[in-house]
């Protein structure tokens, strides 16, 4: 009898062991799935364009402003280490696309600027990033 009611006594705790390997399993699932956006460090206000596209593989970002300021991975750049940098991030992912974010008030020859400095580390796949109408 006393061996009965201490084995009893004993049990009263969950076992919580399969909970915690279900929690890990989820963050983990969720650390994988999660899209990690990269953003270039400034908000700008993008012209309307009605010929607008949804560009999703677009992973290394670049934002003009209206100051004449380059921006990528939240950080002020000059525009001669705009090549340096688009070739380390293509090292790390050799399919990545560029997209340009430039202020509707930014200077075109800046853009243009940018644009070739694209080019010249390799990347010809470039879009501007620009608001629909509407």
């Amino acid at each position: 009898m006393r061996r009965r009611r201490a084995s009893l006594q004993g049990d009263n705790q969950p076992n919580l062991t399969p909970l915690i390997d279900m929690v890990f399993i989820l963050l983990i699932f969720f650390l994988v799935t999660a899209s990690f956006v990269k953003e270039a460090g400034i908000d700008v206000n993008r012209p309307f364009a009605q010929t607008t596209q949804t560009k999703e593989r677009g992973t290394i970002h670049i934002a003009l402003s209206a100051r004449g300021e380059v921006w990528m991975e939240r950080r002020r750049v000059d525009i001669r280490a705009v090549r340096a940098n688009v070739e380390r991030m293509r090292a790390d992912n050799p399919e990545a696309d560029v997209i340009v974010l430039a202020d509707e008030s930014a200077q075109t020859g800046l853009l243009v600027q940018v644009m070739d400095q694209v080019r010249l580390a390799g990347v010809n796949n470039i879009a501007v990033a620009a608001r629909q109408e509407g």
